[in-house]
């Protein structure tokens, strides 16, 4: 299918005020401005000048696992263990929350999802589409990232536990044993593997999920809000050679300069909130905006359902309200995220190669009143009229 005389924000490139993008097996195949449009498509979608961008990229969520704050149908956070780095958040992803559809709606079509933050070590996130009636046909990449916690959280559950971690020192000390012990275990694994005359150590399921984080293959990500927890997290990644994003980041506002001068990447959000715990004194809606404009790489997230997984665009549309640029704002939401957690290659703009995720708006995508009057994923129309396509 080619669509024609379409707007479109490429995210990789300059807008095409007046172009075509052609899409085949589920990629884009071709994109330029019309005057160079090679035709012959037996079947055209004429957008006439509407908007056509990335589907949105949400590098922070919970959708599928805690299901719209229903206690009983939160799997969120496994509060028997502190460190569980060996479960997988895919497995409790529930594809059919009614949260999956009202993302789609809002053009929101990659989500990572994952574990919570009660535990220093909570598991296995995974990037995932948002249309689909089996989580095993949705994955993009599974694992992505295994989910560290630091501050408040892991010490309010397991004050009540009587365990520990109850402070940040323990909470820091649990996670450098966990990974010292991954690192010995893999060290003694590959010992074996070199020589037949040693044992390999005895299988540790705890251990073998953590050796991907350490052979660079999967990212770390960091929970994180105040700036002493942010340090502590860049502290012990740095120590491991870890491949870390900082997630939340909500005082990263006030040492923007120090993350840039470490190469940190942030997922920024949820900002549209309350100051509802202590860490969460400095809460500003500016601290994207004053992050990117220290240079540092940053995305902004819902953290569903913190803010329902449907607001992303509201969250992003604020920053503009602040100061940041318009297409700026657009790329905290669709490539940003994308290049930050490793999945440029297949989401987050429009090139030639990249998954069909696309939608299309009669007015700007961040105006509150915006919705995209369609949606593909992978070249599939999932939605059209703004309502779903069954």
């Amino acid at each position: 299918m080619d669509i024609i005389h379409a707007r479109l924000y490429t995210m990789a490139g300059p807008v095409i005020e007046d172009g075509y993008l052609r899409i085949r097996d589920g990629v884009i195949a071709q994109l330029g401005p019309m005057e160079e449009y090679p035709g012959g498509a037996q079947e055209q979608l004429d957008v006439k000048g509407n908007l056509v961008c990335p589907g949105f990229v949400d590098a922070h969520s919970h959708l599928g696992i805690w299901e719209d704050q229903l206690d009983h149908q939160d799997d969120t956070n496994e509060c028997t263990d502190p460190c569980t780095p060996q479960l997988r958040g895919l497995d409790a992803v529930n594809p059919l929350d009614p949260c999956f559809q009202e993302a789609l709606l809002a053009g929101v079509t990659t989500v990572i999802t994952g574990p919570g933050s009660a535990n220093p070590i909570g598991g296995q996130m995974c990037a995932v589409k948002t249309w689909g009636r089996r989580v095993d046909d949705m994955v993009l990449r599974e694992p992505l990232a295994v989910k560290f916690a630091f501050g408040e959280n892991p010490k309010n559950v397991y004050q009540e536990n009587n365990q520990a971690p109850t402070t940040r020192m323990a909470t820091a000390a649990l996670i450098r044993e966990e990974l010292k012990k991954a690192q010995r275990y893999w060290e003694d694994l590959q010992r074996s593997q070199e020589d037949e005359e040693i044992d390999p150590p005895e299988f540790d399921f705890k251990c073998e999920a953590l050796i991907p984080l350490l052979e660079g293959k999967i990212q770390a990500h960091m929970h994180a809000h105040r700036t002493d927890d942010i340090f502590t997290a860049i502290r012990i990644a740095k120590e491991f050679h870890l491949d870390y994003v900082l997630v939340h980041a909500t005082a990263g506002h006030l040492a923007a300069d120090l993350l840039k001068a470490e190469n940190a990447r942030v997922i920024s959000g949820p900002f549209l909130e309350s100051r509802v715990k202590p860490e969460l004194a400095d809460l500003s809606i500016r601290n994207p905006v004053r992050l990117i404009e220290a240079g540092v790489p940053t995305a902004i997230c819902t953290d569903h359902p913190c803010k329902p997984q449907q607001l992303l665009a509201l969250c992003a549309a604020y920053t503009v309200r602040e100061g940041m640029d318009p297409m700026q704002a657009l790329a905290c939401i669709t490539s940003t995220p994308a290049q930050i957690c490793g999945l440029d290659s297949r989401v987050g703009s429009l090139a030639v190669g990249r998954d069909a995720d696309l939608q299309v708006y009669e007015m700007d995508p961040l105006s509150l009143m915006a919705r995209p009057c369609m949606v593909f994923l992978e070249g599939r129309l999932v939605v059209k009229d703004s309502k779903p396509v069954r």
